[in-house]
Parts: structure tokens; C-alpha cells; sequence
């Protein structure tokens, strides 16, 4: 028995010692925030008293904050605050910074309240980041957060750079602009960010302290949740991507609720076989202390290794096959708004994307303006189907019908509005991609609704949007060419008996995408609680992340059948090489998807009918 008592009362000591302890590491200095008399209130000990932040149901950019500057750095090792009486809302998605700059222009997220805190009491959250800080603060995502008390607790040092925090299982980007300056364009640069990207279970961080961020985007840009663009001061391979590059994208998804329709998309396009797919991986993002919910990282496109790989052309390059080359452009309905653009003989809106506008000649806009000129005179020309005289010598036809295929199946009324193209040095074929900005896709926009009670392909209906003249330059090919409907056809049966290019391999995908971001959607919509609101141009309002997933799905497994009878899909089991082993001299002769007759010992890979004696049949020749 004695015994007993004595253990039981060196666990109260340890509990009273523990207790001394903790309020002995509840740190003091010197008060700061966006409001100094307001912020005071936050360390007065007196509950009743409490920060009151501006707020505006105009302005989304709004940051209410309260902090302390301690003087020398310290590693933070808890947070503690509580909420206004009736209040605790406006404190929910609270971010926790610490930096070493006085305007924060290095801070690091630390901490969030995922909850709204107590009004009641403290709600503690314990730190695990390693470095060190001299400023500390609290910072309110989108609300006045009306703050009671905050308490930092923690020891003085510099610490060091083996942990850091996410927010939830996704990479947590955090960035912040000099003097937390508000982006207000796709156009504000804002040189001298500090841009942190912090990954595996917060054991590795990739820190840029001037880089560039500036807005992105033409329509997403309207939203309140603000698209980006990260400009590193040197190449970068965040997250393992693909490429090594400066330039990188904040996708904010802000009228896609299942924030996963781009990555759905490029799942197809590298399905179907496109030359490039842009890289994209979820993250969630803190623009200058506030938390702005569930992004994509994606790639900048961009002619670079990794991306549009091709030649890069520099201001000398103005005559001879120098002058081919290259050239990535894009049919774009917002053609007007940019530097370095002209419309076509045929009335389409192009922009050149590279060279870039501040590199770009006389000789070579006039050049390839001339070359879409042409390519575009041959497809509405008589003899459009010929190899030689018509569009395909301009035109590489098959990355054209694998765009098509991915646009047709993802369901994207915008597919035609922009559309990515290049040429390369020496090469007379223009090649199309990649695919980007699927957001209405998936049956996410109420004109035409539902895309599958069509009895045509997507991008003939009148609602589709479509830059000046693309419908006809589409029906040109998939409508009035046999040949490309031939091969439309080879290629979709091809990619749906051969891969993954079926509602059941995107079902598990949807579902996998789903549990990867759940915890960062369930907060994302804390932030932007939109899930009964009709955004952007939705026809219908599930009411909850699952149903709107359930939608996704559910337009998926309603898509595959109407492409399967547009495309005319067909057993392809019996095709294989003609080049197979055994007796061929009963083969009398070989066509190519046009119809003309081909030599069989100069065979490029690819598709061919075969004539033997009365029988035909498709091959593939590898």
C-alpha cells in the first residue's frame, strides 16, 4: 500500500513540475500585427477583451494578424489561442507562422487550426518544426478572426532545417510576397518571394527566398481563389516532377468540387498517348499567411526538356531552316488580349507563345503566320485528303485525332477554345498539345447539359466554345475525311481493348484521387464553403464532395458507349505485324488507311489494310 501512495504521488509531482514548466516556456515580447492596438488585446490575459479584425464581402484578400516579435529566435514548441465569445468561426483555419524577417517575407506555416478553438478556454496544438524563429504570429484565413488570447510556448535557439509541417497528407506550399503585398493581376510580378515547399511527412523542404510570384489565368482568375505562378530564381524539380524548370503553376480548381478534373484529364491524355502531359500533384497552399485550400502544382507549359521539347529559336534566327523553327502557338479565343498574336487568313485568333514576346522578330511572326496560312489553305482546299497537296503534309494528323479523342472523352466544352500547337526546326508538320484547363470537363458546365444525351460528338454543339472557325476546321477532318475517320477509328479501338482506357481503370482512379485529397478538401471547403453554391457555369449542385465525385463517375461510365459507336469500335484481337515470321507470297497487296496502294518493302510503322485475295483485313505494322 505504501508503496502505492508513493508512486501515485510522484506522478502528481511530475504533473505540478510538468504544469511549472509549461507555464515558465510561455514566451513574451514584443507585440506586433496588422493592427497594433487590436493585436495587444490577443496577450493581456484578459479573455473578455479580443482582437477584432477588418473584414470586407468584397475584398477576399484580407489578413488580420497577431504575433510577437521574441527578440532572438526560438523553436516553437506549442500554440495556444482562443476564440471571441461567439466567435470561434471567424478563428477556424487559423495559420501559425514563424519567421526571421520582420515583415514575414520568410515565414514558415507551422500550425493550423484545423477546428474553431474553444471560447471557453486555451485550445493547444504542440509544433514539431525545428528552426527557429524570432517572429511569431497567428493569421486568419479569410475572416476578421476575432482572437482572444494567443500563447507561444517554446526555448530560445536557432534550431535547425530537419522538420517542418504540412497541413494534411499533401505537400503544404507556403509563399509570400514582399511586405505580404496582395497579387491583384495575372500580370503583377511580385520579384523577392519566398516560396516553401515542404513534402514527406515534413522532412523535406525546397525554400526559393527570390523567387517570383504573379497571378495566372484568364477566367479563373475572376474566382476568389486566386490562381498562380511560382517563377524560381533557379531550375527546380519540385516534388520529383518530370522536368527541371523555373516556371511552375498554382492551379486553384475553384469551380471543379471535386478538385480533381485536371488530373483526371492528363490521366487520359497519357492513356491515349500524347506526346506531353503536363505534370500535376495535389498541394495545399498559404498565400502570405492566409490558407487558401486544395491546389494542383502543375507545370508551366512551356517549350523546355520535359515539357514541349523542341528547338528554341533566339532573334538570329531569321533565315534558312533557322527560321523553320521552333514555334509552339495556340489557337486562342483571348488571342487579342496577349503581346505576340495575329488572326489567320481564315479568320482563327492565334497566339505565339514562343519565341517569346520579348524575343521575338518580324521575320519569324510573319513566317509562321504564313505557315498556318497555309496549313489551313490546304485543309479547305480540293484536294484536302491528298498526302501531298493537302492539310497532312502540314498537319501531324495523328496527335491531332489523340487530342481529339482525349477533348471528345473528357467532355470539355472548352477543348476548342485553346489549343496548344507546335512546330519544330525542319519539320513541316504542325503537332498538336498538350491538353490543359479541364475544369468544365466531366459534365461540370450547364451548357450543353448533359453532354451525354447528345447524338454528336461534343464540340459540334452550338453551346460548345470554340475560337473563330475551329468547329469547321475539326469537321474537316473527323467528319469529311474518310481516311482520318478511319483512323480515328483503328486508334480508339486500339487504346480500348490495349490499355486502360475504361471506366472501370478511372472508377479506381477517381476513387484513389478522392482519398488522397480528403482531408484537404474537407478543409478546402471550410474556406470556400461552396458546396451547395453553383459556381462558374455548373448546371447542378450535389451538395458534398462524394457527390459531386459520384458525378464525375457516374458521367464516365455514361461516355465510354457514345464514343465507342461514334468512333466505331471494332475487335482488333487478329491485328499484329505483317512482318511475322513464315510464307507471305500469297499477299497480293497493301493499302494505306486513304485507300492508295503502298510498297511493302518501304513500310513506315503504323496502320495498313491488307488485300489477300478476296479477303482484307487491318494490320499494324511495328
Amino acid at each position: 500500500m505504501k508503496k502505492r501512495i508513493l508512486s501515485t504521488a510522484f506522478v502528481a509531482l511530475g504533473a505540478l513540475m510538468s504544469s511549472f514548466a509549461s507555464e515558465a516556456a510561455v514566451l513574451t515580447g514584443t507585440t506586433i500585427g496588422s493592427d497594433l492596438n487590436e493585436a495587444a488585446k490577443c496577450f493581456d490575459g484578459n479573455a473578455s477583451t479580443y482582437f477584432r479584425g477588418y473584414y470586407s464581402y468584397n475584398n477576399y484578400y484580407v489578413r488580420n494578424w497577431a504575433g510577437l516579435d521574441l527578440g532572438q529566435p526560438h523553436v516553437i514548441s506549442r500554440i495556444g489561442l482562443r476564440a471571441a465569445a461567439q466567435m470561434s468561426k471567424s478563428a477556424r483555419l487559423a495559420v501559425v507562422q514563424g519567421a526571421n524577417s520582420s515583415d514575414f517575407t520568410d515565414a514558415v506555416t507551422i500550425q493550423i487550426f484545423k477546428e474553431a478553438p474553444s471560447e471557453r478556454e486555451m485550445t493547444y496544438l504542440d509544433v514539431e518544426t525545428s528552426r527557429g524563429f524570432r517572429y511569431v504570429r497567428v493569421v486568419a484565413s479569410g475572416t476578421q478572426g476575432c482572437f482572444a488570447e494567443i500563447e507561444f510556448e517554446g526555448e530560445p535557439g536557432e534550431g535547425d532545417s530537419s522538420k517542418f509541417f504540412q497541413i494534411t497528407n499533401l505537400p503544404t506550399v507556403t509563399f509570400n510576397t514582399p511586405g505580404q503585398a496582395e497579387i491583384k493581376s495575372k500580370d503583377d510580378k511580385h520579384p523577392g518571394s519566398y516560396v516553401a515547399i515542404v513534402s514527406d511527412d515534413g522532412t523535406k523542404i525546397l525554400e526559393d527566398t527570390s523567387a517570383q510570384m504573379k497571378g495566372r489565368g484568364n477566367g479563373s482568375w475572376t474566382f476568389p481563389k486566386k490562381p498562380f505562378q511560382i517563377k524560381f530564381n533557379k531550375k527546380q524539380q519540385p516534388l520529383d516532377a518530370p522536368a527541371k524548370a523555373k516556371k511552375w503553376t498554382l492551379i486553384n480548381n475553384y469551380g471543379d468540387r471535386t478538385l480533381m478534373r485536371n488530373k483526371v484529364a492528363f490521366e487520359i491524355s497519357r492513356e491515349v498517348g500524347m506526346a506531353y502531359t503536363p505534370y500535376c500533384t495535389f498541394v495545399d497552399v498559404v498565400y502570405n499567411g492566409s490558407y487558401e485550400g486544395a491546389y494542383q502544382l502543375c507545370d508551366q507549359v512551356e517549350v523546355s526538356s520535359g515539357r514541349v521539347e523542341m528547338t528554341e529559336m533566339s532573334p538570329e534566327d531569321v533565315a534558312g531552316e533557322a527560321l523553320s523553327g521552333g514555334y509552339f502557338i495556340e489557337i486562342d479565343a483571348y488571342a487579342d488580349q496577349e503581346i505576340s498574336w495575329f488572326t489567320s487568313a481564315k479568320g482563327t485568333p492565334v497566339t505565339i507563345k514562343s519565341p517569346a514576346d520579348d524575343d521575338i522578330v518580324g521575320a519569324q511572326s510573319a513566317y509562321i503566320r504564313d505557315y498556318f496560312n497555309r496549313m489551313e489553305a490546304a485543309l479547305y482546299s480540293v484536294d484536302f485528303t491528298d498526302e501531298e497537296k493537302g492539310y497532312r503534309k502540314y498537319l501531324d494528323l495523328e496527335s491531332f485525332l489523340r487530342y481529339f479523342i482525349v477533348c471528345e472523352l473528357d467532355g470539355n466544352q472548352d477543348s476548342f477554345w485553346s489549343v496548344y500547337m507546335w512546330k519544330d526546326r525542319g519539320d513541316e508538320k504542325f503537332r498538336i498539345g498538350p491538353v490543359w484547363d479541364i475544369d468544365l470537363g466531366f459534365q461540370n458546365c450547364g451548357t450543353p447539359y448533359p453532354v451525354n444525351s447528345m447524338t454528336d460528338y461534343l464540340y459540334t454543339h452550338k453551346e460548345a466554345s470554340k475560337a473563330n472557325g475551329m468547329e469547321q476546321f475539326v469537321s474537316r477532318i473527323v467528319k469529311e475525311d474518310a481516311g482520318a475517320r478511319g483512323q480515328l477509328s483503328e486508334m480508339w479501338s486500339q487504346l480500348r481493348h490495349n490499355g486502360n482506357l475504361n471506366d472501370e481503370y478511372f472508377d479506381r482512379l477517381i476513387d484513389s484521387c478522392a482519398s488522397v485529397l480528403d482531408e484537404s478538401q474537407t478543409l478546402n471547403f471550410v474556406r470556400w464553403p461552396i458546396l451547395n453554391q453553383s459556381v462558374q457555369k455548373n448546371q447542378k449542385v450535389y451538395g458534398s464532395y462524394a457527390g459531386e465525385v459520384g458525378n464525375l463517375k457516374s458521367y464516365l461510365q455514361g461516355r465510354f458507349p457514345k464514343l465507342d459507336e461514334w468512333m466505331d469500335l471494332h475487335d482488333v484481337a487478329a491485328i499484329g505485324s505483317v512482318m511475322a515470321d513464315g510464307d507471305n507470297t500469297a499477299v497480293e497487296e497493301y493499302f494505306d488507311l486513304q485507300g492508295r496502294r503502298v510498297d511493302v518493302s518501304n513500310m513506315s510503322p503504323g496502320f495498313y489494310i491488307r488485300r489477300l485475295g478476296a479477303q482484307t483485313e487491318k494490320i499494324l505494322v511495328r
